[in-house]
C-alpha cells in the first residue's frame, strides 16, 4: 500500500467545550453515535474534541478540507472494542470518497491523544 495522503490537526479543549453549548454545532459536526459515546464519557468534552480534530485530519490528509461533498457529521469516529479509534465514512461524503479512489477501497488509519487542554488526531489514508 501506498500513503495517499497524511493529515494531524490539534484543538483547544475549552474552545469546543464552547462550542458545545450551540446544539446546531453539535447536530452539525457529529453524528448520533458519536454523541451517544460522548455523552456516556466522564469528559465528554475530550471526548468530542478528539472526534473534531480527526475529522480535521482525516480531510487534511484527503487534501480537500471540508469542502464540496465532505461533511462533518458524515466522518464518523467510533472505537473498536478493543478501545481503538477509526473512522467510518458514511453519506454522501462516501460517495465523495468512491468518486475519489473509484476501483480502489482506501484505509483510513486513525490515532488520537489528549493532554490537559488539547486534543490531537493524526490520519493517514493508503491505497
Amino acid at each position: 500500500m501506498n500513503i495517499f495522503g497524511i493529515g494531524i490537526d490539534i484543538v483547544n479543549i475549552d474552545r469546543i467545550k464552547n462550542s458545545l453549548k450551540n446544539k446546531n454545532f453539535i447536530n452539525r459536526i457529529f453524528n448520533k453515535k458519536e454523541i451517544q459515546k460522548c455523552k456516556k464519557i466522564y469528559n465528554s468534552n475530550n471526548c468530542y474534541a478528539k472526534r473534531f480534530a480527526a475529522k480535521e485530519a482525516f480531510s487534511k490528509a484527503l487534501g480537500t478540507g471540508i469542502s464540496k461533498g465532505i461533511n462533518f457529521n458524515e466522518i464518523v469516529v467510533l472505537n473498536k472494542k478493543t478501545g481503538n479509534p477509526y473512522i467510518s465514512i458514511i453519506g454522501k461524503t462516501k460517495q465523495t470518497l468512491n468518486r475519489k479512489f473509484k476501483r480502489k477501497k482506501p484505509k483510513i488509519s486513525l490515532s488520537l491523544s489528549d493532554e490537559k487542554k488539547y486534543a490531537v488526531a493524526f490520519v493517514t489514508i493508503s491505497i
